[in-house]
């Protein structure tokens, strides 16, 4: 065995547990950005949407005070239930965090304006894992897209 050849073999043998380490981590890093799109999507199909589309008193007083009524309450809801199953569907995870993003941008400004700030922090916050995801799963724009020129 010549020289280059053995170090080449030292070489590539050396590089197979790093990359089934990087292999491991990379799998536990896309089920946990997985884990968290399922936690996201329960907050709110649940927590968020669900008190709106049923119109508990909480949700319908405070769109009472923002002057939108039931109309905005039923949209914003309808709207962030979408959004909580778009999260669940491989081609729409990108797009439904974007738009969820776009909507946390509202109820910041509304907990601003309206609210005096009273829980401006909420949307915020949301913000940055529905930004993490948007970012993680962008190739999902590109097979949306595909899917989108072949239909029309």
């Amino acid at each position: 065995m010549s020289e280059t050849t053995a170090s080449l073999t030292a070489t590539t043998s050396a590089a197979a547990p790093r990359s089934g380490a990087a292999n491991a981590r990379g799998r536990r890093a896309r089920i946990a950005l997985r884990g968290l799109q399922v936690l996201l999507a329960l907050f709110y199909g649940i927590a968020s949407a669900l008190p709106k589309l049923i119109a508990h008193p909480s949700a319908a007083d405070a769109f009472d005070e923002m002057g939108w009524g039931s109309a905005g309450m039923y949209t914003i809801g309808a709207l962030e239930l979408a959004g909580a199953v778009a999260l669940l569907v491989p081609v729409l995870q990108s797009v439904a965090a974007v738009a969820l993003g776009a909507l946390m941008v509202g109820a910041f400004v509304v907990q601003v304006v309206v609210f005096d700030g009273q829980n401006a922090a909420t949307p915020l916050i949301l913000l940055v894992p529905l930004a993490l995801i948007a970012w993680k799963r962008r190739e999902s724009n590109t097979e949306l897209l595909r899917l989108a020129r072949r239909e029309a």
